[in-house]
């Protein structure tokens, strides 16, 4: 495959590929670049067939990914087809000699993973036709676009493109560009191509906003006398300071018995976003919200997601509610969960309730402290049962008014945030519990959707035993009671430590995925045999199907059919995981931009990661991440060791690993590539 860099100029044989009237010199080119070999049997060796996921890598070879198959099928880069990176495929392979690899050719294209691609346009010097360079791993060839595909886009522009066919002729797929989003490097355009690239609007339909705005703010007298009325309650918000959307709320009461009842309400969007309109099926399409450095990309619109539905303080609002007595030991022992209206006393930001639990000062300090006591017993209880505490710094930036980076700090999380997550637990685990257990606390059956989290990969824990088994700590495998308490050990030991983002990393990676599901299986990090997602229905939509099928349940409905609702939970989860993708990406691009003032100077920092090209590093300062290519490394020749997880140098047989503190100089920071170019030096 013909691969072009932003700077490249294009190639003739390309240009004669594409040539309106392709000439006998170009149609020999053409035949020769796209001929396949046969794969080279060996005796009593049959070709074969299979399917699965391609990887391909920048330089056009592949492996397939095949289930069941002990290792990746190889691709020579001649024979992948049009495949692109994540395609299914079906592809012919011959078995090879005991330890050789598989090797094979790919013969069909089974499945696209993607059609939308983000890259830079570059024109001809004529614009007779121009081609877009996609960055990154998303594409290892660029795609060519005919002069009436252009939508009159300018060279160097970045754009998006979407892929119309391959002809079996080309060195290229042929695109048509569908959106021009403006001068490649302005901040505005890289942001709306890191949400292109994830297939991720930034923008509302207008007459999804028109919907939204018609909506009614009145609450009638007939629809509160159909709710409990919880009006007089002490209540109120604690959120982020730059938070707009309130959508929980908690409320204390001390019962004449001593105990204690404690609200925690949930915005009801469900009451507002009827299933099936027009605005559910934007809010189902876009299934969650997007939180980028330097804006929020809503579920909702703004109407309903800032306004109607956020629980603003003064404001009558309808919620769905799930309301505990608990005892002082925190004993949840009643549970009631409807609709209900409150009216919110107070809106707290997480510094304003971590200021009246450290001063014992301020208003409704009395009843964030008896909060506070509650949530750390129970989260006390939780980590006894096995849950793992995770408190994964976040950095964070402050921007001026032109969202330049001026300066970071790391989100930790206090005993505010703390007191905020327990509750949320506490509502998602009982309301969970009460749909999934009848009254004799057996299986009901009943269809729900569940955020379940399965048992960690136990390779990649017995890696994290042997990384930290340097640094004087380790991970007893040997039941699951046993890997919480050493886990929990370790992630308390390397707080504040340079170590500490690796390590909260690989533990991260050790986990399985949570994601959404009709069959419950428990929540393993959590603890939790029954969880599920109520507590977030403005940015998740997942909590609206939860609160919809609780409501169903309340009011005697029979349970409905858990395909529709599988189905369901797939969409939501390939919609979060890309929202999150996309979140990681907005970070790297502000941490890069960050680092561009930086060029030139030397900084400490700890290996993050180590493959067979180079190896990456998480610098000191804003915990940027570079890579150091092992060619560059002049100090030695430096292999990558695939057991160890390490590289070795052949003349000296220094080696380096993860958690290992270097010294490098920064060399380039592309905002673009949102990627950091680092110089090692030996220390």
């Amino acid at each position: 495959m013909c691969r072009f860099s932003a700077k490249s100029s294009i190639k003739k044989e390309v240009i004669e590929v594409f040539s309106p009237k392709p000439s006998a010199k170009q149609a020999t080119f053409s035949k020769s670049s796209r001929k396949q070999k046969k794969i080279q049997k060996h005796p009593g060796s049959q070709p074969k067939l299979a399917e699965g996921f391609i990887n391909i890598k920048s330089s056009g070879y592949a492996f397939v990914r095949v289930e069941n198959f002990e290792q990746d099928v190889f691709i020579p880069k001649n024979k992948t087809s049009s495949a692109f990176a994540g395609d299914k495929v079906k592809i012919q392979f011959t078995e090879r000699p005991l330890g050789k690899r598989l090797e094979g050719k790919v013969i069909e294209i089974l499945e696209r993973k993607r059609k939308i691609f983000v890259g830079v346009l570059q024109l001809t010097a004529e614009g007779q036709y121009g081609f877009v360079i996609v960055g990154g791993k998303a594409l290892h060839v660029d795609f060519y676009i005919p002069k009436d595909k252009l939508k009159g886009a300018k060279n160097n522009q970045k754009v998006v493109a979407r892929f119309l066919n391959w002809p079996e002729h080309a060195s290229n797929p042929i695109g048509e560009i569908i959106e021009v989003l403006g001068t490649s490097g302005d901040h505005d355009t890289e942001i709306h191509a890191i949400l292109a690239e994830y297939d991720l609007p930034y923008a509302f339909p207008e007459n999804i906003e028109e919907q939204a705005q018609k909506i009614s703010s009145d609450i009638i007298i007939d629809e509160i006398a159909l709710r409990r009325d919880m009006r007089q309650a002490i209540t109120f918000t604690i959120d982020p300071d730059d938070a707009k959307d309130f959508d929980d709320a908690l409320s204390i009461n001390l019962l004449e018995n001593g105990h204690w009842e404690i609200g925690v309400h949930i915005a009801d969007v469900s009451h507002y976003i009827k299933e099936g309109s027009p605005l559910d099926k934007e809010a189902y399409q876009r299934a969650t919200s997007v939180y980028l450095v330097d804006r929020v990309v809503p579920m909702l619109p703004e109407a309903l997601s800032n306004k109607l539905c956020s629980l603003r303080p003064k404001e009558e609002k309808l919620c769905f509610s799930a309301v505990f007595e608990i005892d002082k030991d925190g004993r949840s022992l009643s549970s009631w969960f409807g609709k209900t209206v409150i009216c919110s006393d107070r809106r707290f930001t997480y510094e304003e309730a971590q200021e009246r639990i450290s001063s014992a000062q301020g208003d409704f300090y009395r009843e964030i402290l008896q909060l506070n006591e509650l949530a750390e017993i129970l989260r006390s209880e939780r980590l006894k049962k096995g849950a793992i505490s995770f408190d994964k710094l976040e950095i964070k930036f402050r921007l001026n008014e032109k969202h330049e980076p001026v300066e970071f700090f790391w989100k930790e999380s206090k005993q505010a945030h703390r007191l905020i997550e327990e509750f949320m637990l506490l509502a998602n685990s009982k309301v969970a519990e009460f749909v999934s257990l009848n009254s004799k606390g057996e299986n009901s059956g009943r269809t729900y959707i569940y955020r379940v989290h399965d048992d960690p990969d136990m390779e990649k824990l017995l890696m994290l035993k042997e990384f930290v088994k340097p640094l004087g700590y380790t991970l007893d495998l040997k039941n699951r009671q046993t890997i919480t308490d050493t886990m929990n050990t370790l992630l308390m030991a390397m707080r504040g430590k340079p170590e500490q983002h690796v390590v909260d990393s690989l533990a991260m990676r050790a986990m399985s995925k949570a994601k959404y599901s009709t069959k419950n299986i428990g929540h393993y990090g959590l603890a939790f045999n029954c969880y599920t997602h109520f507590t977030s229905p403005i940015r998740r939509y997942p909590d609206i199907i939860a609160h919809r099928l609780l409501q169903h349940y309340l009011s005697k409905g029979k349970s409905p059919f858990a395909a529709p609702y599988e189905e369901q939970c797939v969409h939501v989860g390939h919609r979060e995981r890309l929202a999150a993708d996309a979140e990681r990406d907005s970070i790297k691009y502000m941490q890069v931009k960050y680092m561009q003032r930086f060029i030139g100077e030397t900084f400490d920092g700890i290996i993050s990661g180590v493959t067979e090209w180079g190896i990456y590093i998480e610098l000191s300062l804003a915990g940027a991440e570079g890579l150091v290519r092992l060619r560059d490394m002049k100090d030695d020749v430096y292999v990558f060791k695939t057991e160890q997880y390490c590289i070795e140098g052949k003349s000296a047989q220094r080696t380096y690993r993860l958690g290992d503190a270097v010294k490098v100089k920064v060399l380039n920071a592309d905002v673009e590539k949102k990627q950091l170019d680092l110089q090692w030096l030996p220390i």
